[in-house]
């Protein structure tokens, strides 16, 4: 992963935020070139804080002079310096998280990778620019669904719609041993989610589709899906369930996730007008996943 670069920092209380913000943007027009970048934050008793990012370690004489032209002679005495160390910080975050278990799947980070039980299937996921690293209420309520639906049968043909880090389709693949079609938007998702299955065994296994909607070709080429996962959001699940239902085969299941449960009654009635009825809904963290299954 990538790191963030080594800065350097001068810091100072600054008082009250309409002071804060006049600071800033008198400093903002005293550096030159984007030389340093001038932020100020609220901290948490309530008092304003002054902070200069510079890329190269900075002059201090010159920096104290510029900021006592600004903020006066004491906020510029109160300046201090340091320096912060280059640093991946989303991956650092990550190193924070627990496992998240999801009935069979526990989707964990490469900290945790020796302590998931042998009869769970882990799913590996690491910091990456793409959305979705299983710590969320929509991820884990498609993996909820996606082994009760598997608890019944065993699906053939699996489209993961909007797959980000690939959580959902490497779940699949794991349990199912087969291959899972994966698709996003952004190409950048796509490559991720391939890097993870590739970490979780199941590269093999992953295909990865970058589109924008059913009409591509890709799509096609697949179907029809006897269970589709997509992770998304209310309106454009609405705007799909027109095109995915004339890629599903006969009794699918699908499983959509996104939806705030205000929003779940008008999704759940866009797919019905397609002939999909409602298996099971549930909401976990305040978010609502649904299982949907086609008629024979």
């Amino acid at each position: 992963m990538p790191l963030t670069p080594t800065t350097f920092r001068a810091s100072a209380a600054i008082g009250d935020e309409p002071t804060a913000r006049r600071v800033v943007d008198l400093l903002t027009e005293c550096f030159d070139d984007g030389a340093a970048a001038v932020t100020a934050f609220e901290r948490s008793d309530g008092a304003w804080e002054l902070a200069l990012n510079f890329a190269e370690p900075p002059e201090q004489a010159s920096v104290r002079s510029l900021v006592a032209l600004a903020a006066g002679d004491d906020v510029a005495a109160a300046l201090s310096f340091d320096t912060v160390e280059a640093k991946d910080w989303v991956r650092a975050s990550l190193e924070g998280l627990d496992p998240v278990p999801a009935g069979r799947f526990v989707v964990h980070g490469a900290h945790d990778r020796d302590n998931i039980a042998p009869n769970k299937l882990g799913i590996e996921i690491e910091a990456a620019l793409a959305f979705g690293t299983g710590h969320h209420g929509t991820t884990r309520g498609c993996l909820l669904l996606l082994d009760e639906v598997l608890k019944r049968r065993t699906p053939r043909n699996v489209l993961d719609l909007g797959t980000g880090t690939g959580v959902l389709a490497i779940a699949a693949a794991k349990a199912l041993q087969q291959r899972v079609t994966a698709s996003d938007i952004d190409p950048v998702s796509v490559r991720v989610a391939r890097d993870n299955a590739r970490l979780n065994g199941v590269g093999n296994l992953f295909d990865g589709i970058c589109a924008a909607g059913f009409a591509d070709a890709q799509f096609g080429a697949a179907a029809p899906f006897d269970l589709v996962l997509a992770n998304i959001l209310a309106n454009p699940l609405r705007q799909l369930a027109t095109p995915m239902a004339a890629h599903l085969a006969r009794s699918a299941d699908v499983i959509l996730s996104g939806l705030l449960p205000h929003q779940t009654r008008g999704v759940i009635a866009a797919y019905r007008a397609r002939g999909l009825v409602l298996v099971k809904p549930i909401i976990v963290e305040g978010w609502s996943s649904v299982l949907l299954r086609r008629g024979a």
